[in-house]
This record gives C-alpha cells, sequence and structure tokens, in this order.
C-alpha cells in the first residue's frame, strides 16, 4: 500500500469514527501499521474518548492487596508467583490482611483490589474468608476481587458452578471484579503464555456470568510480548462482542508486558510509541466501553499523562502495595499522593474527578481522609 491509498484508507475510518460507526478487524489491523501517523490516530482516538467522557480525568484511592504469591501455575510472563517452598514464597495471616484494611482506611481508600496466587494448599474457604474478614470490618470499602483465573480455580476446588462461586462471594462481600488473567485471547498466543490456566472460553464466560449476577468487571489485554496486531485486535473485538450480549464491562486497561525477571527476559518492553497506539486503538474498537485507563504502574507516569490525550479518561489511582508489576521490573513509585495524582492529570490539560470503582462521583468534604460519601455516576455530569 502505497502513501496515497494509505490517506484514503485512513479517511474513510476517519469518516466512520465520525459517523458512530464500528471499525471492523482489517481496520484495526490497518491502525497498527507505524506507517500510519500516530499523531493522527490518536486525534481519532481524543475524539471518541472526549466524545464519550468530556474533558475529565478520573482517579480513585486505592490500595492493592495480594494475600499470597503461591502459584500453581507457571505462566511464562508471571514475575510475582512463588513455589511453596521458595523463601519469597508467603500467604497473608487475619492479622495481616486486617491491617491493611485499616491502613486502606485511614488512607481514605474507596478501593482494595484483591487479586493473588492459586495456592494450592489453601481452599476456596481461604479467598472467601478474606472477603468476609475485610467485609465485615471496613464494610465502607469497596472489594474488587479475584480475576477469572481464580474464579476458574474455585469452581475447580468447590466443583460448583460458575454462578454459584460468584454468588457465594456476593454473600461474602464482593463487589465487583478485575480483569486481570485475559493476556491474550488467540490460542496461537495464549498457549505460549500460560497452557494451563483458565482458556480463553472459560475467562469470557466467567465474566459473562458476573455480570448476569449483577458484577460489574474490568476487561484487559497484555501486549508487547510475542502477539501480533492481529491478535491484539481479535482481542479486543471479542472483548467488544461480549460487551454487546452484556455491557458489564466499565473499563478496559491495555497492560504493557515487563519483561524483567520473567521466562520472556529476552524481549524488549513495548516503547512508549507502541503503549500510546495500543491505547488509540483500544479506544477506537472498543466502541461500547465507556472507560479506557491509562494504568500508570506499567506505563510510566510519563505516558499515561500523555495517554489522557490518545483515548484515556482514567489514571486509575493512588495505588499502594502494588507487587506484581513491580517485580516484574516497573520502576514507577510504589504509591502516588492524591495531590500529585491530580497534578498529572490537570497537566495534561484535563479536570480530575474522583470516583469509586464503579464510576461514582466521590465527594469529601473535609480534610479527614475517612470521611467521604459516594456520589451521583460520572455519567450524569
Amino acid at each position: 500500500m502505497n502513501n496515497h491509498e494509505r490517506q484514503a484508507r485512513f479517511r474513510e475510518i476517519r469518516e466512520k469514527v465520525e459517523a458512530e460507526q464500528r471499525l471492523s478487524l482489517d481496520e484495526g489491523i490497518f491502525l497498527y501499521d507505524p506507517q500510519v501517523p500516530l499523531q493522527e490516530v490518536g486525534e481519532l482516538a481524543n475524539l471518541v474518548r472526549e466524545r464519550k467522557n468530556g474533558n475529565v480525568g478520573y482517579y480513585n484511592i486505592n490500595t492493592h492487596l495480594n494475600p499470597t504469591n503461591v502459584c500453581v501455575y507457571r505462566c511464562r510472563f508471571c514475575a510475582f508467583r512463588s513455589d511453596l517452598r521458595d523463601p519469597k514464597g508467603y500467604a497473608m495471616s487475619d492479622e495481616q490482611i486486617l491491617h491493611r484494611g485499616q491502613e486502606a482506611h485511614e488512607n481514605g481508600c474507596t478501593e482494595m483490589h484483591i487479586v493473588g496466587g492459586l495456592h494450592h494448599q489453601r481452599p476456596y474457604e481461604w479467598y472467601r474468608h478474606v472477603i468476609e474478614l475485610l467485609a465485615e470490618n471496613y464494610p465502607k470499602i469497596h472489594l474488587k476481587a479475584w480475576t477469572a483465573v481464580e474464579i476458574n480455580w474455585f469452581e475447580f476446588q468447590t466443583k460448583k458452578s460458575i454462578r454459584w462461586v460468584l454468588e457465594d462471594l456476593q454473600q461474602a462481600g464482593l463487589g465487583s471484579m478485575p480483569g486481570g488473567g485475559a493476556e491474550i485471547f488467540h490460542p496461537e498466543v495464549r498457549d505460549q503464555l500460560c497452557e494451563h490456566k483458565a482458556n480463553t472460553h472459560e475467562w469470557l464466560k466467567i465474566h459473562q456470568t458476573a455480570h448476569e449476577v449483577g458484577l460489574r468487571t474490568n476487561c484487559t489485554m497484555l501486549y508487547g510480548h510475542v502477539e501480533q496486531a492481529y491478535h491484539r485486535i481479535d482481542h479486543l473485538i471479542r472483548l467488544r462482542e461480549l460487551q454487546d450480549r452484556t455491557g458489564g464491562f466499565q473499563v478496559f486497561i491495555p497492560l504493557a508486558f515487563h519483561p524483567e525477571n520473567t521466562k520472556l527476559s529476552d524481549i524488549k518492553k513495548p516503547s512508549a510509541l507502541m503503549d500510546l497506539r495500543t491505547m488509540a486503538v483500544s479506544r477506537l474498537m472498543l466502541d461500547n466501553v465507556q472507560h479506557v485507563k491509562a494504568y500508570w504502574i506499567m506505563l510510566g507516569i510519563e505516558t499515561a499523562q500523555t495517554a489522557l490525550a490518545y483515548g484515556a479518561d482514567d489514571i486509575d489511582g493512588t495505588v499502594r502495595h502494588e507487587l506484581i508489576y513491580h517485580d516484574a521490573g516497573a520502576t514507577t513509585p510504589e504509591c502516588l499522593s492524591v495531590d500529585q495524582i491530580r497534578q498529572l492529570i490537570q497537566e495534561a490539560g484535563r479536570e480530575p474527578v474522583e470516583r469509586d470503582t464503579v464510576y461514582n462521583r466521590v465527594h469529601r468534604e473535609s480534610q479527614d481522609l475517612t470521611d467521604w460519601t459516594t456520589g451521583e455516576p460520572v455519567a450524569a455530569g
């Protein structure tokens, strides 16, 4: 394709986006062509971003909790997992978990993001207990917990249905689910990365069931390893198709692969240009997902800030105690203050708005961090 043909093709895509028409797989792959100017793809993504979310940059005050890093799986891209007898292996006690809950409360967190390893000596009841313990002691904090991979493991442990597991966790205090474990759906890639854990069908089925029982969930894509543009667009279309059926995905997070300390350490991590192109293409392909998040932990602060002009409307939050990506070589800070987060958003020319996990506005009327209330959905303006 020569330059004239490329420009004509991009004009056709622009016209479709302006008319709010859906892009095809071939059009998505075309947008990944390095010969297609990134600036133009970004401008088009920003059009969609502002049409959906105005000039707002969302953030939240959150903390991560990884109750154990012991895991039966040995995914090639993971630097977090540990064997049971490895010196770095751990499983947190009730006291440690409650201490994290108290710390989250004192720092005004509205959310705890809870994921971990699949510990073969800890029954399902232990994982459920983590949720119940926090919900009973810190009922105001939203518990976003357990990826589809973990739910699949609980299904295996209990010999119960996905629906039973999810409804049981809801009774314990589960508020929503993160989007981890999706990686790349296409079997050509997934089988290379994580052949034994929850497959694509199971991941999608679990999120569909979560939506059916009233749980909102996030969705993700891990890029920048052994996949190609085709695999990324195929992944996005599968998410889009499920969203057409359920409407239960609230935000998409493209996750940049960090190779350090993994079995893929010979791979160079994605460039900032690839990060921004993936952000923009994701915003253009996922026409039915309201929010796209630039996860600063993985992207780096500067790239995440720039991504607010390339389709992203959310920069995540303060993110205390993140381990998974720091174990894989992320050099970002362990935590950002609210003032730092707000400044990043303002420097990008956006209006910072604090939201909770399910995208309601958070109101804080005093300097007391524990004094906050949840208000109207952000879409209400």
